[in-house]
């Protein structure tokens, strides 16, 4: 019996390339550049795909294709549309990047709050003189930080990485909130978060907000500039999630007015940024290229399990 082919668009940990290796044939790409791609894609039974977009055309060009894996959480890179109406069966890797991005959501929480990176930026601009306390000189420049206990924390998205997010958040004694019309208020109250009716009440109560919604049409712009000015002085958004869900022309007068404290960004619209777009210019602004699920760890657990989920709709489907 001929193995059946799957496809990589991109490499992914050898881990998970081993376990489709064993029981299949793979053909590893370089992306949607490499010459081999409509040849190889139109003899798979299977594609595996990270952040590439898959739309209808190169799901035509596989008439042979029966599963599309997903190596991440969102599926919004997808047209499961034209995948349902092909009869294509989609499987993703929801809680593999979880520990991850909760991790870089903190990470960069403590950099914006503790005014890391302004410091660093006046210490190496000579602003400190000497003779003086570094101390207080500190304080005479403007650049004190705020304790991180005590700070209220908003989520907007309670999902499984808000979910961990909250769970660190709580041990270091901040105040957890949740705008998330798709999680109960008895089961945010069961993991110690105060349910919010509204995401205006949300970003108003918050010092900290952090972003954890799916891309899509829908959410576009969500956090708006009318709604920006909704948060308290001195207050920090990260977006960890999707670069559509904030007006990034809006965070930036945010910032610069000094109406927000800071910003992390590590997801744009589109990808990647021009290299003089001003978002990755912007003093308080922490820009970073989509790596907060970026960890050994995080790559070899998406492999296993877009692979391990691969094989199992492969077999369901020879059955």
């Amino acid at each position: 019996m001929t193995p059946d082919r799957v496809v990589l668009l991109e490499p992914i940990h050898p881990a998970g390339v081993a376990l489709l290796e064993a029981v299949t044939h793979v053909t590893v790409l370089g992306g949607t550049d490499d010459p081999r791609l409509r040849h190889a894609v139109a003899e798979a039974d299977a594609l595996i795909v990270r952040s590439t977009r898959v739309d209808a055309g190169l799901i035509a060009a596989g008439p042979r294709l029966r599963v599309i894996g997903r190596h991440g959480a969102g599926l919004d890179n997808i047209d499961l549309v034209a995948a349902e109406s092909a009869g294509i069966a989609v499987v993703n890797t929801p809680r593999s990047n979880t520990e991850s991005v909760a991790e870089y959501v903190i990470g960069t929480m403590f950099q914006l709050v503790k005014r890391i990176d302004d410091v660093r930026g006046a210490l190496r601009a000579g602003a400190f003189s000497p003779g003086s306390s570094l101390p207080g000189q500190v304080d005479r420049l403007g650049l004190v930080g705020r304790e991180i206990s005590g700070l209220r924390l908003g989520l907007v998205g309670a999902g499984a990485i808000g979910r961990a997010v909250a769970r660190r958040a709580s041990a270091l004694g901040m105040t957890v909130g949740a705008y998330d019309p798709f999680v109960s208020a008895a089961a945010m109250s069961e993991l110690g978060i105060t349910a919010h009716e509204s995401l205006e009440s949300l970003l108003a109560g918050s010092d900290v907000v952090s972003l954890h919604l799916p891309g899509g049409p829908e959410a576009r712009g969500i956090l708006s500039a009318d709604r920006l000015s909704l948060m308290p002085p001195g207050a920090v958004l990260i977006n960890a999630a999707r670069g559509e869900l904030v007006d990034i022309d809006a965070l930036i007068d945010a910032v610069t007015t000094g109406s927000l404290a800071g910003a992390a960004v590590d997801v744009f619209d589109p990808e990647p940024p021009a290299r003089d777009a001003a978002i990755l210019h912007t003093p308080g602004i922490i820009a970073t290229p989509h790596m907060a699920a970026m960890t050994a760890e995080a790559l070899e657990r998406m492999a296993v399990e877009v692979a391990t989920g691969v094989l199992h709709r492969l077999d369901a489907s020879d059955g």
